[in-house]
């Protein structure tokens, strides 16, 4: 069930994603919470430099995996605007990080490059629990589709 608090970490995401969009980037934000509510690290997408795997799931994985000790892994929370591709999902599990919550999902993103006519991405874009199949997953969060859908119509039309 998405709570309020929830709904608070997703807006920071979109920012976040609005953040990358002015940077000259694709818009994604996330944002990574301690079991205690506490925001650990946020980050956005880093790939308009020409490295594709500069996602923010999967810095967010790896800063974990270095930083926090296992437990405290599992008892945190992902939080993004759109859904982990495979490289972010499978990094997500294989450091034992906890539930995700995002905002817009692959199916949705696919679904409005094909109405704009762009190209899917060269990763086929699959649903985080067939990728880790025991993760804990919310989403998407129908109030945000609005607003993230703009992002990428704005970074298709440029």
């Amino acid at each position: 069930m998405i709570t309020e608090t929830d709904r608070q970490h997703l807006t920071r995401c979109v920012e976040l994603a609005e953040e990358a969009l002015a940077a000259g980037d694709e818009p994604f934000g996330s944002v990574l919470v301690s079991g205690d509510g506490t925001v650990l690290l946020e980050d956005h997408n880093h790939v308009a430099g020409g490295d594709a795997t500069r996602h923010p799931e999967f810095f967010l994985a790896r800063w974990s995996a270095e930083n926090l000790t296992p437990e405290a892994r599992a008892r945190a929370t992902v939080y993004t605007s759109g859904e982990h591709c495979p490289m972010c999902a499978a990094a997500h599990g294989w450091v034992g990080l906890g539930r995700i919550v995002y905002a817009s999902s692959s199916e949705q993103l696919v679904g409005w490059l094909s109405e704009m006519g762009v190209a899917p991405p060269p990763v086929r874009a699959l649903p985080i629990q067939e990728i880790v199949p025991n993760a804990v997953v919310e989403g998407p969060v129908p109030e945000f589709a609005e607003r993230i859908q703009a992002l990428h119509r704005r970074l298709h039309e440029a």
